[in-house]
């Protein structure tokens, strides 16, 4: 085959160190736009950012060159820099450690859109932790409830 062809849909999802809600309403949609800004100096497109106080949902088109660890982490990397350089707070900011990161079929990818999209509405009824320990049960991830969480 001469060309290389790739559907590499992922709905990615990170939190604040510690999951300290410290992502402020008002600078939110920025982070979310700069998300997406190095999503594509990554070669990707992001189809859908939202998130809350405390973590970040994405819908990632991802090239095909990138593994998702490495991905993860030059965004996470970028974003926090970024962050910390505007002064948007007043003391550091970083993410946590690890990720979720979760394939997503053509077909569902409209839901997973409108589900990062009512992200207010989810955490009216659940807080970061159920939902992240939801998202590892539908997607029939194993893992030890004692390390899920810094």
């Amino acid at each position: 085959m001469s060309h290389t062809y790739t559907s590499l849909l992922f709905h990615m999802v990170f939190s604040t160190k510690h999951r300290r809600p410290i992502i402020e309403a008002e600078w939110r949609p920025r982070l979310h736009q700069y998300l997406g800004g190095t999503v594509r100096g990554l070669d990707s497109v992001a189809l859908e950012i939202g998130g809350m106080a405390d973590h970040v949902h994405l819908l990632i088109s991802m090239h095909q060159n990138h593994s998702v660890a490495d991905f993860l982490r030059d965004l996470k990397a970028n974003s926090s820099k970024w962050v910390n350089e505007t002064g948007l707070l007043r003391s550091r900011f970083e993410w946590q450690r690890g990720y979720g990161a979760f394939t997503v079929s053509k077909s569902q990818m409209e839901q997973v859109r409108r589900y990062i999209q009512h992200q207010e509405k989810h955490h009216r009824r659940m807080t970061f932790e159920e939902e992240f320990i939801k998202l590892l049960d539908a997607h029939g991830i194993e893992y030890d409830s004692r390390y899920v969480f810094e």
